[in-house]
């Protein structure tokens, strides 16, 4: 009552334009939303950046506030100091509601309806605070490293990072590769939906919040504390990862101990919490790893190249295999095979034959050729666009948002990995003749990859991915589509595709995507 009697004397005060709120420098960026009067800026600040107060940045946050707001300095003074001692349970409420914890459902690939896996967790106990008081009054140089390296995003960063490693590592073509990312990130979303279920069915508050002696050292996540998010993908990743990398799986689970651990370390984590996550990522991690192994993977090619005018010829043709794995999403991997490609000898594969004849390299063309073909295409396509995955994830701070930044790349994966396979499908239905097959006097920019020529492989999965990320990020999809027609468009200023190739390798990503899409975001978490 007596913040509201101040208020109504003084009226309204809203903060003065300027080119950019100095409020996001505190990594609060809800506090630059804040356009009603200043009785509500007052509340709203400090109880949706309970963290700031927590960690005790409240200096910080009256100083920017008052010089992003016009005028009466001491009103924000009083207003803010009594906004502290009365909004803190508005506050804490507004925390363990969190982001999106309304209710919504997702949906999941694998394990079903979410909350058949939910463990009510038992009370925390003194031990498990004075086990965290201890942790925290440790922290040293090695330990604050620890914490900055898995707090630097969302859950998911880390693990597809520490993938990507891995598949470079063993020199995984884009197709195989596109397989272990999209089982590695169909795990960590199907985890991270069930940990945001349970988080909300049980809400347990984050330890700062139980005891004020607990003084995070990372900015606390506006999501209830159990189970500990890092844990769930710690244990679902790296269960994936051993199960891809056998011989490496005693380093992974190093890894997600430490992961686990930087949240204890961090202070925004009961030991409870991380055990409990860790248990359910790796539970999960069981279900889909148990679909995996009958995805058709590990069945050798047992057929033969064609023989015959107008066919691929040749020896070891690349991974004809993948033509027949079994999909995420699409029926089989023919659901959506385009038609047959231009026959040889006819007028339209004539006139195509004759545009890659005509075409004048330029040193920006052969540039993006082979910077498609070597930096960012063959066994590395999987790289470029991943990276691009990552930076957009960061730049639109979805480490705020972890079960959001694990639809994102669960989404992509997906699609590039169903794309790959409609791909082989395609190429080894058909099996097209590559242009110097047609022409052995026509010289190409780079040796032509070893498998037949339609559809084109950059076309399928640059579009794929390319539309899925433009779902999500729309801001940007006339900068993915971009990417997506040069990587395609290269492969003809290579000399290795045809027209046709590319045309039917762009619709047939973009087709695969948008099913990838429907099937998922057929629930109502947007």
């Amino acid at each position: 009552m007596a913040l509201l009697r101040i208020a109504r004397f003084f009226g309204p005060i809203h903060p003065t334009p300027a080119p950019h709120d100095p409020l996001d420098v505190l990594g609060c960026p809800g506090l630059a939303d804040h356009q009603e009067p200043l009785i509500l800026a007052s509340v709203s600040i400090i109880g949706s950046c309970r963290s700031c107060v927590t960690q005790g940045r409240l200096a910080a946050v009256m100083s920017t506030t008052r010089r992003s707001l016009r005028g009466r300095s001491r009103l924000v003074t009083v207003l803010l100091l009594v906004a502290v001692s009365v909004g803190v349970d508005g506050a804490r409420a507004a925390m363990r509601e969190g982001i999106d914890g309304t209710g919504r459902v997702w949906a999941t690939w694998v394990i079903g309806p979410v909350q058949a896996w939910r463990q009510a967790p038992a009370a925390v106990t003194d031990d498990e605070i004075d086990e965290l008081l201890a942790l925290v009054g440790r922290r040293d140089a090695r330990a604050n490293d620890v914490i900055r390296y898995w707090d630097a995003g969302p859950p998911s960063y880390r693990w597809n990072e520490i993938a990507i490693a891995e598949i470079q590592r063993n020199d995984e073509y884009t197709p195989v590769a596109a397989r272990s990312l999209a089982v590695l990130h169909v795990a960590l979303h199907d985890a991270t939906v069930a940990a945001w279920d349970t988080k909300h069915a049980y809400r347990r508050p984050r330890p700062s919040e139980h005891d004020a002696r607990i003084v995070p050292s990372v900015f606390v996540p506006r999501t209830p504390s159990y189970p500990a998010e890092h844990a769930v993908a710690a244990g679902a990743a790296s269960a994936v990862l051993a199960y891809l990398y056998p011989d490496r799986a005693s380093v992974f689970a190093e890894r997600a101990d430490e992961a686990a651990r930087s949240r204890m370390l961090a202070g925004v984590n009961y030991a409870s919490d991380v055990s409990a996550g860790l248990a359910l990522g790796r539970a999960v991690a069981a279900r889909v790893i148990e679909r995996a192994r009958r995805d058709g993977s590990d069945r050798p090619w047992t057929g033969a190249v064609p023989t015959g005018p107008g066919k691929w010829s040749g020896t070891n043709p690349v991974l004809p295999q993948v033509a027949t794995w079994k999909p995420w999403v699409l029926a089989t991997p023919g659901e959506l095979r385009p038609g047959p490609p231009p026959p040889p000898g006819s007028p339209q594969m004539t006139l195509e034959m004759d545009e890659l004849r005509r075409f004048a390299r330029t040193a920006r063309t052969d540039t993006a050729a082979l910077f498609w073909e070597y930096a960012a295409g063959g066994a590395r396509g999987y790289h470029f666009w991943n990276e691009l995955i990552d930076r957009k994830v960061l730049e639109e701070r979805l480490d705020f948002d972890g079960r959001r930044a694990a639809r994102v790349y669960a989404v992509a994966q997906v699609a590039l990995y169903d794309a790959a396979v409609a791909c082989w499908d395609a190429k080894y239905t058909y099996w097209a003749i590559r242009p110097v097959q047609i022409d052995p006097s026509f010289r190409p920019l780079f040796p032509t990859p070893n498998h037949p020529s339609y559809p084109s492989g950059h076309s399928c999965f640059g579009n794929a991915v390319a539309t899925a990320l433009a779902h999500f990020f729309p801001r940007d999809a006339a900068r993915f589509e971009a990417l997506a027609l040069e990587s395609s468009e290269s492969r003809l200023w290579a000399g290795i595709h045809y027209r046709s190739d590319l045309l039917a390798g762009r619709a047939l990503g973009r087709a695969v995507a948008q099913r990838v899409i429907q099937h998922l975001e057929a629930d109502v978490s947007r």
